[in-house]
């Protein structure tokens, strides 16, 4: 790649777990091709460890569903008032945004309106509701990258710039452990738990997911739950919603994945902890509730048959979904323990898994994805 001199800082933004992990693995690649660059963001943890002027913690503050957003919108309104001011100020020569359509729509807008380029990384699954969105993108972002093969299309059809060099979640996603099955009551089963990364999420399914373990020691004595927490909830937090320490009940923090390859079984909130579930070949329940306004609202707008990515890109149930009313302490019980049962239906819902690592194209994305953006920049000029 050419040498880059005349660019002097981009902007990157991102609302929500999945969203910060992408979007700092991008920054470390802007920072190796790029390293005069400044990177300002408004974003999580990671990407404030990556970048020259943090904005705002935007994960902390993230809402979720329908209803919740209107709570913060005093708040939003401020924070896009920073952001269009930093615009102003700043001139960043491209705004990058990842996924978190309902606020980065708007610093699209911003960035449009003051001729700024904009880049979609990770683009919003409108393939699965509010199909609208992809026509906003395409009018005002120059590219768009997106995570699965079938979404070039969409954008496409719209007249949209877009590519697709891979899911970046290969970028970190180690290969899958070889498991040996066995049917056995008295195993030492690992039974992680997800229940999510924003705090509503935590909020509703931690205690059931705990209370599920429970019913799952009665038939599996010697199992271990471990949740795997994410950096913006506290120990104090979890262990309060389980109602206080205990042996059984280890919280891990980690980045490498060397903990959750080890799973046996993991009771996962739908969202991308599921698609990484499933290129590590871990069985698994998708659980999920809401408030039940935001549920009526999703019921209405979403549609595909299935909310989990596994099922979804394998068009069929490879793994249960437990949704609203169904989300129980003993449906989930009885889901984890009918599997772990069964050396049939485990090694079965591993097969089907692993076929999808082979259609989310090769590791490198965040770093094909940086040059692209570098070099359509430099060309621009």
């Amino acid at each position: 790649m050419e040498q880059i001199t005349d660019l002097k800082r981009i902007f990157f933004s991102a609302g929500d777990v999945s969203g910060d992990v992408h979007a700092a693995n991008l920054m470390k690649e802007f920072k190796k091709l790029a390293p005069q660059i400044r990177l300002d963001c408004i974003g999580g943890q990671r990407m404030k460890a990556l970048s020259d002027n943090f904005l705002c913690d935007m994960v902390a503050k993230g809402a979720t569903g329908f209803v919740e957003p209107f709570k913060k919108i005093f708040m939003w309104l401020d924070l896009l008032n920073l952001i269009g001011d930093y615009f102003d100020k700043e001139k960043p020569s491209c705004v990058i945004l990842t996924d978190f359509f309902g606020f980065n729509s708007h610093i699209m807008k911003a960035a449009y309106k003051r001729k700024i380029p904009v880049y979609y990384y990770v683009c919003p699954q409108v393939w699965a509701s509010r199909r609208y969105r992809a026509k906003k993108i395409v009018k005002m972002a120059k590219k768009m990258f997106v995570i699965y093969p079938f979404e070039k299309k969409v954008y496409t059809s719209l007249g949209g710039d877009a590519m697709f060099l891979g899911n970046p979640l290969l970028d970190n996603i180690p290969e899958p452990q070889d498991k040996v099955f066995k049917e056995d009551k008295s195993a030492e089963f690992k039974i992680g738990m997800m229940p999510g990364s924003r705090p509503a999420e935590i909020e509703k399914h931690t205690k059931m997911f705990w209370q599920a373990f429970l019913e799952i020691k009665k038939i599996f004595p010697k199992a271990k739950a471990y949740l795997f927490a994410v950096p913006e909830v506290s120990n104090e937090t979890l262990l309060n919603h389980i109602g206080g320490k205990n042996e059984d009940f280890i919280i891990v923090r980690e980045q490498d994945y060397k903990v959750r390859r080890t799973m046996d079984f993991v009771i996962t909130c739908s969202g991308t902890a599921t698609l990484e579930n499933a290129l590590l070949g871990l069985p698994m329940v998708v659980v999920y509730k809401l408030s039940w306004i935001t549920y009526w609202i999703a019921r209405m707008i979403i549609q595909v048959p299935y909310i989990s990515l596994v099922n979804l890109l394998r068009r069929q149930s490879v793994v249960k979904e437990l949704i609203q009313q169904d989300a129980t302490a003993e449906q989930i019980a009885k889901e984890t323990c009918s599997v772990l049962g069964s050396s049939k239906r485990f090694n079965a819902m591993r097969k089907n898994m692993l076929t999808i690592r082979e259609m989310l194209g090769l590791p490198g994305v965040a770093k094909r994805t940086a040059e692209v953006i570098l070099g359509d920049i430099l060309h621009s000029k």
